[in-house]
């Protein structure tokens, strides 16, 4: 008989664990569950949809005939129960899926504020291609708005909203932008170019309450008593993994549903993957947890290998990601945070990772252009992250010399004494490593 894989999520991770299943099985039977009609698309091409930059159709890379030449059934319906001994997922229209093996690859949702008013009519969040649909629609009417919360998909509300003419108010809880990630040097220049983009910075301010007007969003007031007009609030304070099928069922949860390094959860035949799982990294000891959409694809078709018998443990990559931060073009890569809270997060953001906040005893080197910025961190032996703002000529060789974990030692003297020839000292020692 064909084995049966389900699949819970169309995202990432979960078209990924597809494909490699249908690689290694070709007789399998595969079925993909979505709440969502809409077939596969860019999570975090939404950032451009809000601005303007690509049509909403550019969002879909991957077309329906896709899903006929790899024979995926496609199933719309949200999970309500895991049935680990029946070996079943029912749906909310009472139809139940049997499985060999099942992929929980469900996301996770945005955290909104536990404050008065949050539920009005007005407040916003971008988990879905739905919310960006719902926050252009809102801002054709709003004069003003309000974003919340830290990380990269605040910045994406804030600059989205801005770009649609809406007077753009943010709300830092402390003295600068995801202090715990950038340095002061790096929030500095997000935060002048949002100021010339005509966002409104308000620092030390944090969100008390909605103001409403019957059932729509009026204005805010703040925990110092100021209040303001707007017609939205748009929220980014963090992500909670989508939890209730895993924990309902009994599997071990933590933030994220645990995993071990193949993806498999505590019952042997369910695995997650993507923003939902918290997976074991043998080299750190550590369960770790990614919202970093290369991170899911990676994650993705490893659980389908695994999933399908290859057996074979994760090694958790560098994070690595590319995003628009304040206008610039902006590379993270591998350990590069301070170890604080900054406060405006309560939980991870979307397009983050763990690792970016880790606090590390090594030197911090930095060159700064017009317009770029580059900031490394330097080990005894290794880089052991980085970021890069703007020009991102450096971009590739530093991802070499970082996720291939390449010795430094030959030019690491010279780097702490010439900080300001970073870019010409590392890119030759790349391009020479790479000879080698």
């Amino acid at each position: 008989m064909a084995r049966r894989f389900v699949i819970v999520g169309n995202g990432a991770a979960g078209l990924s664990a597809a494909e490699a299943i249908r690689s290694l099985d070709s007789s399998a039977e595969i079925s993909i569950v979505s709440e969502e009609r809409l077939g596969f698309y860019s999570r975090p091409g939404l950032a451009y949809l809000l601005t303007g930059t690509i049509p909403e159709s550019h969002l879909f890379s991957r077309p329906e005939a896709d899903y006929k030449r790899l024979g995926l059934r496609r199933v719309v319906g949200r999970g309500t129960r895991l049935d680990l001994r029946s070996h079943q997922i029912h749906l909310e229209n009472r139809t139940a899926l049997a499985y060999d093996r099942l992929l929980l690859a469900v996301g996770a949702r945005a955290v909104r504020p536990d404050v008065p008013g949050i539920d009005l009519e007005g407040v916003v969040t971008l988990d879905t291609l739905d919310d960006a649909r719902r926050i252009l629609r809102l801002a054709r009417k709003a004069k003003a708005a309000v974003v919340v919360g830290g990380g990269i998909t605040a910045l994406e509300l804030a600059e989205g909203l801005n770009a649609q003419g809406v007077e753009t108010h943010y709300f830092l809880r402390k003295d600068r932008y995801w202090g715990n990630v950038l340095d002061v040097g790096e929030s500095t220049l997000v935060e002048s170019r949002l100021e010339e983009e005509g966002i409104r910075l308000h620092r030390r301010t944090d969100l008390a309450a909605v103001v409403g007007r019957g059932r729509s969003v009026a204005g805010v007031e703040t925990t110092d008593g100021r209040r303001l007009a707007c017609g939205m609030l748009a929220v980014a304070i963090g992500i909670q993994p989508r939890l209730d099928l895993a924990r309902d069922a009994g599997l071990a949860v933590g933030r994220g549903t645990w995993t071990d390094e193949y993806f498999q959860t505590s019952d042997p035949d369910v695995f997650a993957a993507g923003d939902a799982a918290e997976v074991f990294d043998p080299a750190t000891g550590d369960r770790v947890l990614d919202s970093l959409w290369s991170i899911a694809i990676e994650q993705g078709r490893a659980a389908g290998a695994n999933m399908a018998g290859v057996h074979e443990p994760y090694r958790r990559q560098v994070p690595f990601n590319v995003t628009r931060i304040g206008g610039l073009t902006t590379t993270l890569i591998g350990a590069v945070g301070t170890g604080k809270d900054d406060g405006d997060l309560v939980a991870l953001a979307r397009g983050d990772s763990d690792a970016w906040r880790e606090h590390t005893d090594a030197f911090a080197v930095e060159s700064e252009a017009e317009v770029s910025r580059v900031r490394v961190l330097v080990g005894e032996r290794q880089l052991v992250g980085a970021i890069v703002m703007g020009d991102q000529a450096l971009s590739r060789p530093l991802q070499h010399l970082i996720r291939e974990r390449v010795d430094i030692r030959p030019v690491r003297d010279r780097l702490l004494r010439e900080p300001q020839s970073l870019p010409t000292i590392l890119g030759a020692f790349a391009k020479a490593s790479h000879a080698a």
